[in-house]
């Protein structure tokens, strides 16, 4: 009984000793210090909950039924079909969405195209359980509480929060979760928009239902029974920021009665700090660039929705086309093709990869070559496919897609996505021209309880057509100034914009709307290459050396990316033998862009880039694999600190034995590779005849993993002149395996040892290997061993014989002043010895002094 005890105690304190690190570990033990070890008291939610009075029970059964038939289909726009919009079953069309507690930190200026996470890749790596809660949306109140609950939803545009809050309504309405919420009200922001007066909470929730008119006393009696959900906080036109001093409503204006009037922000702000119906919980969905305005108000849940993550992306396309080989043709598409797969995880993307690719592979007349290639080709054929079913509709569609640009391209300059009947006015298009089809799939209608607004089906979709507008003015005027007006903005509202307008000047993206449109003007597209070429030279920089990399360098490459402009990349990035980019995050997307334009420089005889800087730019497994391709010419790789892991290892190792590898050095530093990884990587030293140089400190190889690279190294086909083994945790375990490199190998010229454990019995094995008149060794660095005064004769004598040393660096470790002596000798009869390392150690002032007399023109010590 007393081991079972023990046992059980045991286990418990290493559950406490986790519980940082594995969220759900951190959860579930939450709940049981508050609640209990026993959860039926307190995973029943529903359980103890009073009668409804017979007034309030008919309403909240009408209210159900309402919310029910208002929620269970889904509507989607489709041009596939003869339908102009296909209607669906919520539950039979609805694709699971992965939801992650909390939210990661998320730069607020990085579009949502750009914004493809490598926190996706570490999904899939399995690194969710580690460091993020994968939750349901019914787990987002999990309990009953008298206090109320605020939780904060967030996502990028179209990647499902409006259709998440359609499902939990639904499942609410149907009685499948939260019983403890007796009533549900959701709103939409951008319905609130159009309330322009003073109004109180009882008269929102009638102008939305008004069923409730003869219950509204009995309503606010139990708050704790009441949710409110508001979807959409980015497109709400007034402040809800609770830092009052920022708030532009009025700061006393603070509503703490259901018929007080006050402004809709009022009772928004009210709801969520529980300054009014204390004890109701609210939900609220918003973009990651509006959660500043939730910093200081009172939120108990955070979640953030990621998408589709792995076999999800197939469950959306298999219920998003009929036919079941044409899904798999699109799937299969889109797996081999990185840019497209990586804008899967979106549900919107997914939403315009199924129009634009399903016609290739249900019409048997399209030419397979032509499937798109690009972002900018793929959204020229959804327009395209767009105009040609609705080609019989208007009279001119050029003229009314210029008229729909330049409203979109005015949003994107005000960051304005919710268009109003007036907008349409203002840019000479009629609302009554939204009875046409083709109107209805460029621009979506929402007819709320107060008045009409329209959207594009995507931001991405709105910056297209203000992209395309600029190429079929009729007078482009000064394009160019236009294009380093949008460049000059810093927030990123532009970058797709640009994007796609430096894309449609390729003849492959411009082809199909040409079709249709007709030509599009001359003087935009030359102009529009001339600014990227003038974006490319900019960076790249005077010396041609393109060292200076970064951001801005990158956006000038996925301008030429979706140019696809071989001539220019060869003018201008051919010309480039030097890349860096050097502590900027790359996502797979730029990898795919970085690669492709690498190839398309190689086609010309002694051009191409040599050098490629990538340290610390944390591209992972995936972003290796997109980058290979296109590194056969490369002689500098630096991958230090990318998280590559030991599959990135295995698969650089292939890279280094194939026939067209050129790499002469290799920098993977850092890289969370072990000892068992690097036994391949060893085996393809032996067969590459160029690379020379090779670093991989700070990975755990341990003895195993130096011992198979010394097996390498003496092997008489390897060329390795300079290896970096720094704290790589090798003992002196290991030590007689370097010291028969040091005897055997021809080639190795510099080897770095610092900051491991060799000790002095292993320092005495590499002294025996330095006495050896056929070792070859120039720069020994053997700094932080824990070296002492034990070793220290048997170094001095082993240099005292040899004649090709030039650096040592002996730094932190433990020898005293009772080393001088050997040390003197050291420096005295090692003749080739230029630089001796010896600060940081225990040296007294004096022989510190002592030491750097020794210092001549010959020989530089440092101590």
């Amino acid at each position: 009984m007393e081991k079972g005890c023990e046992a059980v105690r045991a286990m418990w304190k290493s559950f406490l000793s986790l519980r940082r690190e594995i969220p759900k570990l951190e959860r579930v033990l939450s709940d049981v210090e508050n609640h209990g070890s026993d959860p039926s008291g307190y995973m029943d939610i529903a359980a103890g909950l009073p009668d409804l009075p017979s007034q309030l029970d008919g309403v909240r059964e009408r209210h159900r039924e309402k919310l029910r038939i208002q929620t269970e289909i889904l509507r989607l726009n489709t041009i596939l079909m003869k339908e102009k919009q296909k209607v669906y079953p919520l539950m039979e069309r609805y694709a699971r969405l992965t939801v992650i507690s909390p939210v990661r930190v998320l730069a607020s200026v990085q579009h949502e195209l750009l914004a493809r996470g490598q926190d996706h890749r570490k999904l899939r790596e399995g690194q969710l359980r580690q460091s993020l809660l994968k939750i349901r949306p019914d787990q987002l109140f999990r309990r009953r509480s008298r206090r109320g609950a605020s939780a904060a939803v967030c996502g990028v545009p179209g990647i499902g929060k409006t259709t998440l809050m359609q499902k939990v309504v639904h499942d609410w309405a149907r009685g499948e979760i939260y019983p403890h919420f007796r009533f549900l009200f959701s709103f939409k922001f951008r319905d609130l928009n159009a309330i322009n007066f003073r109004i109180n909470l009882q008269n929102l929730i009638l102008n939305f239902y008004p069923y409730f008119r003869s219950v509204g006393e009995a309503l606010w009696k139990n708050p704790e029974e009441l949710l409110f959900i508001f979807d959409g906080l980015d497109e709400f036109k007034d402040s809800v920021d609770f830092a009052d001093k920022r708030r532009n409503t009025e700061p006393l204006t603070v509503c703490t009665d259901p018929e007080f009037r006050c402004k809709v922000s009022d009772i928004v702000y009210s709801l969520i700090q529980h300054k009014l119906l204390p004890g109701c919980s609210v939900l609220v969905t918003s973009r990651p660039t509006a959660l500043h305005l939730l910093e200081k108000a009172e939120i108990s849940v955070w979640a953030e929705i990621l998408g589709f993550v792995g076999d999800e992306r197939k469950e959306y396309f298999n219920k998003f086309f009929e036919d079941q080989t044409v899904a798999a043709a699109v799937v299969k598409h889109v797996e081999e093709n990185e840019i497209l797969y990586t804008m899967c995880y979106n549900p919107s993307y997914c939403w315009i990869l199924g129009l634009s690719l399903g016609p290739f592979f249900t019409q048997s007349d399209r030419k397979q070559q032509r499937v798109p290639k690009t972002i900018t080709q793929l959204y020229s054929y959804y327009i395209y496919n767009i105009l040609k079913n609705h080609s019989r509709e208007i009279e001119s569609p050029r003229d009314v897609l210029l008229k729909l640009g330049q409203m979109a391209f005015t949003g994107v300059s005000e960051k304005k996505i919710v268009f109003r009947n007036e907008d349409l006015i203002e840019s000479n298009l009629q609302p009554s021209q939204f009875l046409s089809g083709f109107l209805m799939e460029l621009l979506e209608r929402d007819d709320s309880a107060q008045s009409a607004v329209y959207t594009f089906p995507h931001l991405t979709i709105q910056e297209f057509v203000a992209a395309l507008a600029q190429f079929l003015t009729p007078d482009p005027g000064d394009i160019r100034e236009l294009l380093c007006t949008a460049h000059s903005q810093r927030d990123g509202r532009f970058e797709i914009f640009l994007r796609f307008v430096a894309g449609l000047s390729s003849p492959r993206a411009a082809w199909p709307l040409e079709k249709v449109l007709g030509p599009f003007r001359s003087q935009a597209t030359r102009r529009a290459i001339d600014w990227v070429k003038e974006r490319l030279v900019g960076q790249i920089g005077k010396d041609g050396t393109g060292r200076r990399g970064g951001g801005g360098l990158l956006n000038a490459l996925h301008y030429l990316f979706e140019s696809q402009n071989t001539e220019l990349a060869r003018s201008t990035v051919g010309s480039v033998e030097t890349l860096q980019f050097d502590g900027l995050r790359l996502t797979p997307i730029d990898c795919v862009v970085l690669s492709h334009v690498v190839g398309m420089c190689r086609g010309v005889k002694e051009q191409g880039v040599k050098e490629l800087d990538l340290e610390g730019c944390q591209i992972g497994l995936e972003g290796l694999q997109r980058l290979l391709p296109a590194l056969h010419g490369c002689r500098a790789l630096g991958l230090d600190r990318n998280r590559l892991g030991n599959p990135g290892v295995t698969l650089l190792s292939e890279f280094v034995r194939s026939p067209g590898c050129e790499l002469q050095r290799l920098q993977l530093a850092d890289n969370g590779f072990s000892g068992c990884s690097v036994a391949n990587l060893a085996t393809s030293l032996c067969t590459n005849r160029s690379l020379v140089a090779l670093d991989l400190g700070r990975n755990k190889l341990g003895d195993s993993g130096v011992r198979s690279l010394c097996e390498a190294l003496k092997n008489p086909d390897c060329v390795m002149q300079q290896v970096k083994l720094y704290d790589v945790g090798l003992t002196h375990c290991c030590a007689q395996a370097l010291a028969d490199v040091l005897r055997t190998t021809r080639s190795l010229r510099e080897l770095n040892l610092s900051n491991n454990k060799l000790g002095d019995s292993g320092m005495k094995l590499l002294s025996e290997a330095l006495r050896n008149t056929d070792c070859t060794i120039r720069h020994l660095r053997l700094d932080d061993n824990g070296l002492t005064d034990s070793c220290s004769e048997d170094l001095s004598g082993a240099l005292a014989v040899n004649r090709t040393l030039t650096i040592l660096s002996l730094r932190l470790n433990g020898f005293t002043d009772n080393s001088y002596g050997a040390f003197f000798n050291l420096i005295r009869n090692c003749e080739s010895l230029g630089m001796i390392g010896l600060r940081d150690n225990r040296f007294s002032d004096m022989t510190k002094i002592l030491l750097r007399s020794l210092q001549n023109a010959r020989l530089d010590v440092v101590a």
